[in-house]
């Protein structure tokens, strides 16, 4: 029996890719986009080693399909940064990676064309090109890891990581973020429950040893130094929400109860808000009262907001396609989104200087 008859029997075929200092090479970023970058992963982890008192807000779409709305919405977001900067630091949501419970659009890096031809080596041009672009807006942006091979292309350029509900209990992503430079945040399962959030957090905190790609694109032994600005992201499961104050104080109890510091963020969508954007200005708002009634632990927000109300479905014909409106998840539009980020900002505001550390 030969090799052939044993080996790839369901793989059509390979693509080489570029390595991660090609692409980088290809699409450099300037030191104003790096500095930006900079600047957003220092104020998250003073903000969670409680150095500065402001809360930090991850706000955008569900997805990003189109490079040029995502602008569209940068612009906006960039000019209510500014006017809300005394409370709130807003980081943009740039999700190009979607987990997919069976299938679907998998997001802009594996299918950039959304034909299902999955062009990944243009995905990655597009994706990094866009983080540049908002970088030098002065705009720190948020992802979630999901691929253990994409950070190495695109991660110098993100100032906070998520790892979403399906992958917290990955062990693969939970040795990935121990390496990655940005606070990052681990959601609860999607059941509901804190166990493996807090588990991940135990573990990511470690140094770890894995396999995985370097700059260069070669096998290499990764040694990670374990990250210590990873936390918890409430985002319900199990048909319930845990954004109340009784939610949020059980899992103070569990973090503390684990040796983990009590920095907690709320999801303002998902299960929080049954899929409902109608709902994520309620969330926010209920945390508001939470914050203004002296809540210390929570530290970030995260919204999913486009530049119009909900979403649709990706049509054959993508010119039918409705502009600024998610392919993914459905979402807030930019006005209620101002109005629910301004309204929170003038609920807390007086608040702030009581949350510095003591």
């Amino acid at each position: 029996m030969s090799e052939k008859t044993l080996n790839d029997l369901n793989v059509m075929n390979e693509e080489t890719l570029v390595s991660p200092t090609e692409l980088k090479n290809l699409i450099p970023a300037s030191e104003d986009a790096f500095q930006t970058v900079r600047e957003g992963r220092d104020t998250i982890k003073k903000i969670l080693d409680r150095e500065d008192p402001r809360l930090f807000l991850v706000v955008g779409p569900c997805s990003i399909h189109d490079p040029s709305e995502a602008l569209d919405y940068a612009k906006r977001l960039r000019v209510l940064a500014d006017e809300v900067s005394d409370v709130l630091v807003l980081v943009m949501r740039v999700y190009f990676e979607k987990p997919r419970t069976t299938t679907g659009w998998k997001g802009l890096i594996n299918d950039p064309m959304m034909d299902d031809s999955f062009k990944i080596a243009e995905g990655l041009k597009r994706g990094r090109k866009l983080l540049i672009e908002l970088a030098e807006m002065g705009l720190p942006t948020s992802t979630e890891a999901l691929d253990p091979v994409t950070p190495q292309y695109l991660q110098d350029l993100i100032s906070w990581s998520a790892i979403g509900a399906r992958t917290t209990e990955s062990q693969t992503h939970r040795e990935m973020a121990s390496g990655l430079s940005s606070a990052v945040g681990f959601k609860n399962g999607t059941d509901g429950g804190l166990e493996v959030a807090i588990n991940a957090l135990q573990s990511v905190s470690a140094p770890h040893r894995f396999l995985g790609i370097n700059k260069e694109g070669e096998v290499a032994i990764i040694h990670t130094r374990g990250n210590n600005h990873a936390h918890i992201v409430l985002r319900g499961g199990g048909d319930r929400p845990n954004y109340d104050s009784v939610s949020v104080s059980l899992c103070e109890e569990r973090l503390a109860n684990a040796g983990i510091p009590a920095n907690i963020m709320v999801d303002c969508s998902h299960a929080n808000s049954n899929k409902d954007p109608k709902l994520q200005p309620l969330v926010m708002a209920d945390i508001g009262n939470q914050v203004f009634e002296g809540n210390k632990s929570i530290v970030g927000l995260m919204v999913e907001s486009n530049l119009n109300w909900g979403n649709q479905k990706i049509p054959t014909n993508l010119e039918a396609l409705e502009y600024g409106v998610s392919v993914t998840d459905a979402c807030v539009d930019w006005d209620t989104t101002a109005n629910m980020i301004k309204e929170f900002r003038n609920k807390i505001k007086d608040k702030i200087d009581g949350r510095r550390a003591v």
